[in-house]
């Protein structure tokens, strides 16, 4: 059973932290999203990464967008989040055609596309991160129960400022294993 407890708190603090995280200028936005995906290529599993899971931004999150264009250039395979009952399942997508919004007003692929597994990375959406990779994310468990079943290395996209010193644990939260800012490229492991 939960601690509700704990709950409640990571729920105090996603609040506050996305509140925080919409304070941020979309210029801001702009140029920390542009320094986010020039780290992002300093990772050399990514660099090699073939088959690649992604997530289309929303509100204040660190743009995707053309990082998903540029995984699409480079001829590696991208597949983008569609949630189907109670989990999430990634399907390949070829351009952003293939996207229409979905149950929370997310651009989720289209149920023609194809769904696949056993990706090489996997980018993982956070409100907030701890260095050692403690993940806050939007509360409805999707990417910690997908985490959970896979051997992909991970990597979250986050703001410099949404670097926390402490996140509440759950037994099931999945520990990411780089963190991407604008500033710095982290290997929490």
């Amino acid at each position: 059973m939960p601690d509700l407890q704990e709950d409640k708190e990571k729920s105090s603090l996603r609040k506050l932290l996305l509140q925080k995280r919409d304070t941020i200028s979309a210029d801001y936005i702009s140029i920390a999203s542009k320094q986010i995906q020039k780290n992002l290529k300093k990772i050399e599993a990514y660099r090699i990464a073939k088959k690649i899971a992604g997530y289309y931004s929303i509100g204040s999150e660190v743009r995707t967008g053309s990082i998903i264009q540029e995984i699409l250039a480079d001829g590696k395979t991208v597949a983008l989040p569609r949630v189907a009952e109670d989990e999430i399942v990634f399907c390949e997508v070829r351009s952003f055609d293939e996207l229409e919004k979905g149950e929370f007003g997310i651009m989720e692929p289209k149920l023609s596309c194809p769904i696949t597994n056993n990706f090489d990375i996997i980018l993982v959406p956070a409100i907030a991160m701890t260095k050692e990779g403690q993940r806050l994310g939007y509360g409805m468990g999707y990417y910690d129960r997908f985490l959970a079943n896979t051997t992909a290395t991970t990597i979250a996209l986050t703001y410099s400022k949404l670097l926390v010193k402490s996140i509440p644990r759950s037994k099931h939260d999945i520990t990411i294993q780089w963190i991407v800012t604008e500033d710095d490229v982290i290997n929490t492991s």
